[in-house]
């Protein structure tokens, strides 16, 4: 049986510097980011505001979704997470 996934964006600042990942178990992930213990290109440039989520069904597709989305313009980036989330929020609260 196939496990659904997450594909996420996350921040530094409205329109500042993007991080995009996959996870099964986003809460967790994301807090790891907050922590500065997920990723050290995180850490690194102070990225902690969780600003797009995405449910797959299966973590194949969020896979290839984070994939995508990597080989995406900056451009492109932004304008899909100002489509779902114009004021650049932290999702994260929302998690709970």
């Amino acid at each position: 049986m196939a496990r659904g996934g997450w594909t996420y964006i996350m921040a530094s600042k409205a329109r500042g510097i993007l991080y995009i990942g996959v996870t099964a178990h986003l809460a967790a992930r994301v807090d790891q980011h907050r922590r500065d213990v997920g990723s050290a290109y995180c850490r690194r440039y102070g990225i902690h505001t969780l600003v797009l989520a995405e449910w797959h069904d299966d973590i194949e597709t969020a896979i290839a979704r984070e994939k995508a989305l990597k080989a995406w313009k900056r451009a492109w980036k932004i304008r899909l997470i100002e489509e779902s989330n114009p004021g650049w929020e932290d999702l994260y609260h929302r998690l709970a």
